[in-house]
């Protein structure tokens, strides 16, 4: 036994040895951060509920207003087995807005309306957007002009042709590593570490030439909020609270997660708010970009958003995935937008039906032979289900 416990202990540090070297040769430092949080705390990744190992910047919301409730809300149940489903990829919240009015909310496992939940790639349609506000404001001149206006190394190489459009429609042509499962990839890099401009803007080798084909990769979105921010002279956050979450109404600040070194937002992700506040970008786009009778954001660009962007998908077929920051779909010949993120965060528009749906939770079912996440089709299911007719 005591020969047993000698030789696991000396595997142990070998082990340890080992994992300390490849961090400090490769240089991956945000690696430390990545252990700390995830496989040392019992978790084989990244958290939807753990913003406050990060810095954060708030986002406001200074004229907060609730969702008006429907006749009918909450007045019926969901299905069992629908519920079920739901329950299987550990949801905690599930909102259904129709007519513009709250219809349903539940939550399960001690969540509420005002837990803070990490939007993950969600966030990438609310950077989508504050382009399109960048533009009406004139901060940004048009879609076309040159990254290099904001990042002067990318004038040095091929990328001297990739657009701010290139971006937000993710055709830039940079061969990201998005790989998830991978720590050393660029997912792991943008979320654990403390430099993103870095992170991201080292990436130079071309996969396709820009605006030819749609790749879904968070490193353009990270590019594209750090142009923004540039281009407008203000915080992610503060622009977005201005242009956004104060104009919305929403009811309760959120909490953008930033880098460490530069204080820059992860514009690719994790914006730390609530279903009922999330919901509230649906409503806006159902509507395009007018809220309650007010144009906050160009209609035009509101509908380049959520139509196929002009390009081919890797298959060389044409698109019909991807528009603005805003995934795209039909379901049971209905046509669908709507936000994702990687752990089950879901806002969905089915405008046929008039309805917004906001799902957050802690996993996601794994993707299935259709177009469309099984997880979207379980949500639009419970909606039609119980509040159709």
């Amino acid at each position: 036994m005591r020969r047993f416990i000698k030789y696991t202990g000396y595997s142990l540090a070998a082990v340890f040895l080992l994992i300390n070297l490849v961090i400090v040769f490769s240089g991956r430092w945000y690696l430390y951060k990545a252990l700390a949080t995830t496989y040392f705390q019992g978790k084989g990744g990244p958290s939807a509920t753990e913003y406050q190992i990060f810095e954060n910047r708030k986002i406001k919301a200074l004229d907060p207003k609730p969702w008006p409730q429907s006749s009918s809300y909450n007045s019926r149940v969901l299905p069992q087995n629908i519920e079920e489903r739901l329950r299987e990829v550990d949801s905690h919240a599930f909102i259904i807005i129709k007519n513009d009015s709250l219809i349903h909310e539940q939550y399960w496992d001690n969540f509420s309306d005002t837990s803070h939940t990490n939007s993950f790639s969600m966030a990438k349609s609310y950077t989508g957007a504050l382009l399109g506000f960048a533009l009406q404001d004139g901060y940004i001149k048009s879609l076309a002009e040159p990254v290099s206006t904001y990042i002067p190394e990318f004038e040095k190489d091929w990328r001297s042709k990739i657009t701010l459009e290139h971006l937000v429609t993710m055709t830039s042509g940079i061969a990201f590593d998005e790989n998830y499962a991978n720590p050393f990839s660029y997912p792991a890099e943008g979320y654990y570490g403390s430099d993103l401009l870095k992170a991201s803007a080292r990436y130079d080798e071309k996969e396709s030439e820009p605006g030819n084909t749609y790749k879904y990769l968070s490193g353009n979105t990270a590019l594209l909020g750090y142009c923004i921010m540039k281009a407008t002279g203000k915080t992610l956050s503060d622009y977005l609270s201005e242009k956004l979450w104060t104009p919305l109404n929403c009811e309760y600040d959120a909490y953008w997660s930033l880098d460490k070194k530069n204080g820059i937002e992860k514009s690719f992700c994790c914006i730390n708010s609530n279903a009922k506040d999330f919901a509230r970008m649906g409503k806006l786009y159902m509507h395009f970009g007018n809220w309650n009778g007010k144009q906050l954001l160009d209609s035009n660009f509101v509908k380049s958003s959520i139509a196929p962007y002009r390009c081919n998908e890797e298959d060389c077929t044409p698109n019909h995935t991807y528009g603005y920051s805003w995934w795209l779909t039909e379901y049971k010949g209905l046509t669908v937008f709507y936000m994702r993120g990687m752990l089950g965060q879901y806002v969905i528009c089915v405008p046929e039906k008039k309805l917004v749906i906001s799902k957050l939770g802690r996993t996601r079912r794994k993707p299935g032979t259709s177009h469309y996440p099984l997880d979207v089709a379980d949500c639009i299911d419970a909606a039609l289900t119980m509040y159709e007719n």
